[in-house]
């Protein structure tokens, strides 16, 4: 029982290999799924989920959180998803919110750039020129989405168990090639890989509870306790410690809440 992410970039065949994977494996297969089950549980616009995992960030989601709050919806749902084991999840975002969980094999699909435009030209229709100025676009937009929230590139190798370029390597070598790593003892569900999973799904889901009244939060949980951490005025702290405690307890699996709270400076003109 294990779960495989596959980050890729466009047009790298990276969703062919999970669709031909995930049956050959008897493993769910999910990727815009999570964006559907995220905007129903939160009321999110699916197209607000779609921006805030494709767009660059910009200068106003860096002062709005705009962008920090549809990750954590979207964060939540993944993790959600995945408690279930036995999923390969094909898309952005599923490594970065599974650290630390041995039984994830993360997998990054590779594609040469010319392979990629001709993908593109012929599923879309655009000329050469079009094509190749839409893969650069999207692939520095991607980088800078993730060095925005998590200071990492999607790009770096040693963020991933297994790195195939699909080319020589062929789609279906790659799903061999996977098929097979994932059946390695690391690769497989233990109690102490679960309860880490469990760990991060419950704080997910607290945070995503959280993030309309205080965007800035970050979250923890060590078996039903959850651990949140934020900055505010001290004027303000007792009536939000208060509510955010209550939205907290609120959360199926919590057990208690414990706040770590730094003041907050007040500027003075």
């Amino acid at each position: 029982m294990s779960i495989i992410t596959i980050s890729r970039g466009s047009y790298s065949q990276g969703s062919t290999v999970a669709t031909k994977l995930a049956p050959l494996l008897g493993y769910e297969c999910i990727s815009r799924e999570i964006l559907l089950e995220a905007s129903k549980d939160f009321n999110i616009p699916e197209v607000k989920l779609v921006q805030a995992i494709s767009d660059a960030p910009s200068i106003l989601d860096r002062f709005t959180y705009g962008k920090e709050k549809y990750i954590a919806y979207i964060q939540a749902a993944i993790l959600k998803y995945v408690l279930r084991d036995n999923v390969v999840y094909h898309g952005m975002a599923g490594h970065f919110f599974m650290k630390g969980v041995s039984h994830v094999l993360k997998v990054r699909i590779l594609s040469d750039l010319e392979d990629r435009v001709q993908r593109l030209m012929a599923q879309e229709g655009v000329p050469k020129k079009e094509a190749l100025r839409i893969l650069k676009q999207t692939d520095e937009e991607r980088r800078k989405w993730s060095m925005h929230l998590y200071g990492i590139d999607t790009w770096d190798p040693s963020l991933y168990d297994l790195v195939v370029h699909v080319g020589k390597i062929t789609v279906d070598d790659a799903v061999d090639m996977i098929a097979h790593a994932v059946r390695f003892p690391q690769f497989q569900t233990t109690p102490e890989s679960r309860k880490a999973l469990a760990n991060l799904a419950l704080a997910a889901e607290v945070k995503a509870d959280l993030v309309n009244w205080k965007p800035d939060v970050e979250v923890t949980a060590e078996e039903g306790i959850v651990h949140i951490f934020l900055v505010a005025p001290e004027s303000q702290q007792s009536a939000l410690l208060r509510d955010l405690e209550k939205i907290a307890r609120g959360v199926a699996g919590v057990k208690d809440v414990k706040f770590q709270v730094r003041a907050q400076a007040v500027s003075v003109d």
